[in-house]
């Protein structure tokens, strides 16, 4: 592999968004462990481990998995499964913001009926 080659990979594992953990393989994009481990081991996916708490877990790139995901289910299923875990993003999103709002209202509330004393 070439120097640049290589830089160029080093710093893809570093980029924000393109790197993905087992995990989120598995819920995100509709992996089992077994297909992520059977990937890695025929050189399909390049893994890094990490471990949290004395939790190892496995840090893969994105682009790989997704092709990995492509290649065994198609691509309207690749499609399918990110507008499903971006739907579950939205909406914890949104219950988090009305949670915010519902506590601002009541606080302004709270603010106004001590102004009007």
């Amino acid at each position: 592999m070439k120097t640049r080659d290589r830089a160029e990979l080093e710093s893809e594992w570093q980029r924000k968004g393109a790197t993905l953990s087992d995990k989120a393989a598995r819920t995100e994009l509709g992996l089992t462990q077994d297909e992520i481990i059977q990937a890695v081991r025929a050189g399909k996916l390049q893994c890094r481990e990490g471990s949290m708490h004395g939790n190892p877990w496995l840090r893969l790139l994105r682009r790989e998995v997704e092709a990995l995901v492509r290649t065994k289910h198609g691509d309207n299923y690749l499609k399918d499964q990110q507008a499903r875990a971006e739907l579950v993003r939205v909406s914890r999103e949104l219950k988090r913001l009305k949670t915010q709002v519902a506590a601002l209202e009541q606080r302004r509330v709270q603010l106004t009926a001590e102004l009007g004393k």
